[in-house]
């Protein structure tokens, strides 16, 4: 029974350990696009980056767009990853600050990967838009 249940916290470690590298290669590939005007028209944020607090709404907008299919993976990881964020920086933010520094810049990061799949979808969507008119001409 105890050699079960220690394999078993070293599955879930390992685990979480592939998923947060996962979310964060996910985040770094994001980070080098260069967003349209179109997201920030959009969204009605101006500044030059997205906050952690972004994140919640950037992706309600996403979900209104039509779905491209093969980045729906990728939001949902991005989306588990920032409520995992959201907890460790609740939990660390009283005793180590550096962390929850950390997971805020992480949380800040998952907003703008949604930033760039909203201009994705915005970019697919007006591609829709023109192949439909051009079909009826």
């Amino acid at each position: 029974m105890m050699i079960a249940a220690v394999i078993f916290v070293f599955s879930i470690a390992a685990f979480l350990q592939f998923f947060v590298w996962h979310c964060r290669s996910i985040l770094a590939s994001s980070r080098r696009v260069e967003l349209s005007d179109r997201v920030r028209e959009v969204t009605g944020i101006q500044s030059p980056s997205f906050g952690a607090e972004d994140f919640r709404r950037l992706v309600q907008l996403v979900r209104l767009c039509p779905e491209r299919g093969d980045d729906q993976g990728e939001i949902r990881a991005v989306g588990t990853y920032y409520s995992l964020l959201n907890i460790l920086g609740h939990l660390a933010r009283p005793t180590v600050p550096r962390v929850a520094a950390w997971a805020e810049q992480e949380r800040e990061n998952c907003s703008y990967f949604a930033a760039v799949a909203l201009d994705r979808r915005i970019s697919y969507s007006r591609d829709l838009f023109t192949q439909q008119v051009a079909d009826r001409l």
